[in-house]
């Protein structure tokens, strides 16, 4: 019978999540959905000197804002629980003495200062940053080194080790990856990776390989920084497991800064202003707030599509999906091996589409969270809706509703006047006293009686209806900018209107 799909998401509580943190979530859970398996979250937290407070329940919040809830996680337990490393202590020495056992790994006694002894003796221009691996080793203070004796007396007397696994010389490690194909990689190149450290916590190394053996864990997606690591993994399933035990690999290629040239990274985000977290992430030391793309107005369908096709695509010219399109048509073997440059420009635009492509109704949360969050709190539900539907096309971020829509709920207290002054004069100050008195006697409020009313009477002062339409929308709206002028005008309703219209009046002195 064969195996059911499972797939694991496992990042590190040590910060923000990236979006290519959020991408390769995403890319597991396309796959466990398209197969009908099991998405797994998997915290991944040895590392207890880079733990950020926050930073697991960021994680827990990004996923569910994005869609993509873990069938298994820290809070919602499964079979093969616990799901963070930390509480999986105990489970890891076992297996590190296993390969001890093996002859695969070994105790390793070595103290900080003997540690940078050996990068100092061993530094040539050749090897500037040398390694403990197999030329190093024998000269350390190691179990390969010291006597039987000498190594069963440390130990007993409970002396600070890490346990190390002991790389091959000059053997070729092969690695099938389902995007890359086969990749292989030489030993020598490789060092001694600490497997358990002095405080009896894995690293990386150990503990991915034995926690995805015991979740049965049958694909392993990550990203293209962690292929250097893979020989070392590869060699932990060959001695603990079997290499006919191991998952099936795929490694995501890297998301490249605009220019292509490196990795984007936080840095990049400051410096370029643009978005790199999902959300925003306040970083408890320096208390540093980096704006992400949910608070800088990106719907979540439209990140998920974003992403999905930042490095993949399925042949063809599309490229919105829903996200039960992706299920559909994601394939690994369509994701990219070079890099993808990030284009928040591209990004603007797939918001702007989703937006076009949602209903008046389904945006309604986003727009409403929008001006609430700029203490603009909106009473008229019906009115918002309204406003929706009247600027969306102009909006490619959900904060531009609140930009766009906003002075149909605030009576402008400033106006462009730069914009009129220049081409004011007193016919047009007429035409506007006798266009208030004409338009408040219309039977029906709507943005074709309204234009009708005001060309008409343009006709009549003979003035030409262009001329006159920019006033009317600075009387409106206080700017030049926004939707049609009749549509904002019948939105606003008839008494909000002729207030406007004479608001301004008044402000240039028109009695």
């Amino acid at each position: 019978m064969e195996k059911k799909i499972r797939v694991r998401f496992a990042p590190s509580p040590t910060g923000g999540l990236h979006l290519g943190g959020v991408r390769t979530a995403l890319y597991n859970y396309l796959f466990a959905r398209q197969h009908q398996g099991d998405f797994i979250l998997r915290i991944e937290d040895t590392d207890q000197s880079r733990y950020i407070p926050g930073a697991e329940d960021y994680i827990y919040e990004t996923l569910k804002w994005c869609g993509l809830e873990p069938d298994e996680s820290p809070l919602k337990s499964g079979p093969f629980g616990p799901y963070r490393q930390s509480e999986r202590k105990k489970i890891y020495r076992e297996y590190a003495e296993k390969l001890v056992q093996a002859g695969r790994a070994y105790y390793a006694f070595d103290t900080t200062e003997e540690l940078e002894n050996m990068r100092s003796k061993y530094r040539t221009p050749e090897n500037p940053s040398p390694q403990y691996d197999y030329r190093s080793r024998e000269n350390m203070r190691n179990a390969l080194s010291l006597s039987a004796g000498e190594t069963g007396r440390l130990m007993a007397a409970n002396t600070p080790h890490v346990i190390r696994i002991k790389i091959p010389e000059k053997e070729t490690v092969h690695l099938q990856d389902m995007i890359r194909g086969d990749v292989s990689f030489d030993t020598s190149l490789l060092d001694d990776k600490v497997l358990l450290k002095a405080d009896g916590m894995p690293t990386y190394h150990l503990a991915v390989v034995v926690d995805d053996h015991l979740m049965q864990i049958t694909h392993a997606f990550r990203g293209e920084e962690w292929l250097p690591s893979a020989p070392v993994h590869v060699l932990i399933w060959r001695y603990l497991f079997g290499e006919d035990q191991m998952p099936r690999w795929a490694h995501f290629p890297l998301i490249l800064k605009p220019d292509g040239n490196g990795k984007l990274s936080k840095r990049d985000g400051a410096r370029l202003g643009i978005p790199i977290f999902a959300m925003d992430w306040k970083d408890p030391a320096t208390g540093e707030t980096i704006t992400g793309f949910r608070e800088n107005g990106f719907l979540p369908q439209a990140f998920v599509n974003m992403l999905a096709v930042l490095g993949w695509n399925d042949g063809t010219e599309q490229e919105l999906y829903s996200i039960q399109e992706l299920i559909a048509k994601f394939s690994i073997e369509r994701v990219h091996k070079a890099g993808a440059k990030f284009n928040y420009e591209k990004a603007k635009w797939f918001n702007h589409e989703w937006i076009k492509k949602l209903t008046v109704a389904e945006l309604f949360p986003y727009v409403k969270k929008a001006f609430e969050e700029k203490s603009l709190p909106v009473s008229d539900d019906q009115q918002l809706l309204a406003v929706i539907g009247l600027v969306r096309d102009r909006c490619s971020l959900i904060t531009d509703f609140y930009t766009q829509g906003k002075f149909l709920f605030e009576t402008p207290k400033q106006w462009d006047l730069n914009a009129i002054q220049p081409k004011w004069n007193e016919q047009k100050k007429a035409f506007f006293r006798d266009y208030i008195v004409q338009s408040g006697s219309l039977a029906e409020w709507r943005a074709d009686n309204l234009e009708t009313a005001f060309k008409e009477l343009a006709a009549e002062k003979n003035i030409k209806a262009g001329e006159l339409q920019l006033p009317l929308r600075i009387m409106l709206v206080g700017e030049k900018t926004g939707p049609p002028v009749f549509e904002i005008s019948a939105s606003l309703g008839r008494g909000e209107t002729i207030k406007r219209i004479q608001n301004l009046l008044d402000a240039l002195g028109v009695p």
